[in-house]
């Protein structure tokens, strides 16, 4: 028998990684729906009309745990793709989400719908569970 070689297409590091060094999609990966919401704080984000055009329907959004948040202590920082905050999850729904964090769970959120009312910035969102 030929020993494995460790480089390579032809390789198995080669085979786990995909052709092409593609990573293989994770077999058991998937994105639990949780919840409805929208994003709070947006009238607080600097700038934040300058980057409504860039936040669209289907936008992937990235939480963050702010545990040292001196307003609330189970805040989670809401992330577009490129890492810009544009809020916070709301407080009322944090409760749960916050605790799913900590515990090591990964949490995100895709864009629901965008509108703007009296001046703000309401985002839509729903929030997902990546098991």
């Amino acid at each position: 028998m030929d020993e494995l070689s460790l480089h390579g297409q032809n390789s198995l590091i080669g085979l786990l990684h995909g052709k092409d060094g593609a990573a293989l999609p994770r077999p058991f990966e998937r994105d639990i729906y949780l919840f409805d919401t929208h994003v709070a704080g947006t009238s607080h984000v600097e700038g934040i009309m300058e980057l409504e055009p860039f936040l669209n329907v289907g936008d992937k959004l990235t939480f963050l745990r702010e545990t040292d948040n001196p307003h609330d202590e189970k805040a989670i920082l809401v992330k577009n793709a490129d890492g810009v905050k544009i809020g916070y999850v709301p407080r009322m729904d944090n409760a749960i989400f916050a605790r799913l964090m900590d515990a090591g769970k990964l949490l995100f959120a895709r864009i629901t719908a965008k509108e703007t009312v009296d001046g703000w910035l309401k985002i839509s969102i729903r929030i997902f569970l990546l098991d």
